[in-house]
């Protein structure tokens, strides 16, 4: 008897326990609702519109080196303001052609006022009320960065993970990326910025000299489907540009000499442009006579092949041998001669 009166006083307790936890559980998920909210907030952002005139200033929101537009302002006597509801502290864009580089503004919960200047977004504007926007012009001014220094000496800034993000991935090895990223505090680690970054880790780890390059269909100019393991013959240069991009430009006449060199050789390219419009592309093809196989989704920075190989900047390459193994990446001006001269001569 006292035996059964103990078992039901334990299963009392036991049940008690996993209300307590459920109890807990929800009190936790209920927390984390509300630090989500507090994510977003109307956002207190007034300004000026200087040394030109314009109907309305664009919000644009930024991701993946693009701007969005989410809101717009009525300009009424050169004044204009947002009260939209947005995630803070977060990097944003202001501008008065949709069509247009923004100015970079990293919007907080704070007032923030701007003094807009179109003509001259980033020597001109002025941007007041938001710390983030203060480190983020210093950061600018410095020369010689070193970033695991300006990491550690602002850990929990959302600057530090942004330009860790936008400026240095292309920089950065795998290992380094990853060494920078858990510098950065715990608060910005399930950022949007960092999220990204290890998913970028996981993406290089794969592409490394000696592993097989990842193989792709895209459409070239015509419509017609491209599948990239069907153009390896000898050494391919799976080449990334854009006819928006400079550098690319002037890199291009070093890659037509390369190719006219050593295309009957074993030589071929299947160039990935990251053009948003269609003339664009083929004019730029035109124009700087690249005369090998091209293929684009105009996509921009959304391009989904860029994406499966880890493009972060352009211009950027990567040489893979007739089976697809990646021999070489990131080949550029004399480099990617000498180095398809002693490929084709059996030299290494």
């Amino acid at each position: 008897m006292a035996f059964g009166i103990g078992i039901k006083f334990f299963c009392l307790i036991l049940n008690t326990k996993n209300k307590m936890k459920k109890i807990l559980l929800g009190f936790a998920l209920f927390l984390g609702a509300l630090q989500t909210h507090a994510q977003e907030s109307n956002l207190q952002l007034k300004g000026t519109i200087v040394d030109t005139v314009a109907q309305y200033v664009y919000l644009q929101k930024f991701h993946n080196k693009m701007f969005t537009t989410i809101d717009s302002a009525k300009v009424k006597d050169g004044n204009f303001s947002f009260k939209t509801k947005v995630k803070t502290p977060e990097l944003y864009g202001l501008s008065v052609n949709t069509e247009s580089s923004p100015l970079y503004i990293f919007l907080e919960k704070n007032p923030i006022t701007v003094k807009l200047s179109p003509k001259k977004y980033y020597t001109t504007s002025v941007v007041e009320g938001s710390a983030s926007q203060d480190l983020f012009e210093t950061y600018k001014k410095t020369k010689d960065v070193e970033i695991s220094k300006f990491i550690t000496e602002h850990p929990k800034s959302i600057v530090s993970a942004y330009v860790l993000y936008r400026n240095w991935s292309y920089r950065l090895s795998p290992e380094q990326i990853t060494q920078n990223i858990a510098l950065l505090d715990k608060s910005l680690q399930n950022i949007t910025y960092v999220k990204e970054l290890k998913e970028l880790v996981t993406v290089l780890d794969g592409l490394a000299v000696g592993k097989k390059a990842p193989d792709f269909t895209a459409k070239d100019p015509d419509g017609k489907p491209v599948r990239l393991y069907d153009n390896l013959k000898g050494y391919t240069l799976v080449d990334f540009w854009a006819s928006w991009c400079g550098p690319c430009r002037k890199e291009n006449p070093n890659i037509v000499a390369a190719y006219k060199e050593f295309h009957d050789k074993g030589f071929n390219i299947v160039a990935i442009s990251l053009d948003k419009k269609k003339e664009n592309w083929i004019k730029g093809i035109q124009d700087d006579n690249l005369t090998w196989t091209h293929v684009s989704d105009l996509l921009f920075w959304n391009s989904a092949v860029a994406k499966l190989y880890g493009v972060r900047a352009i211009p950027g390459n990567y040489l893979v041998d007739s089976k697809g193994i990646i021999v070489a990446k990131n080949l550029h001006g004399e480099e990617l001669q000498s180095t398809l001269k002693a490929l084709l001569e059996n030299k290494i």
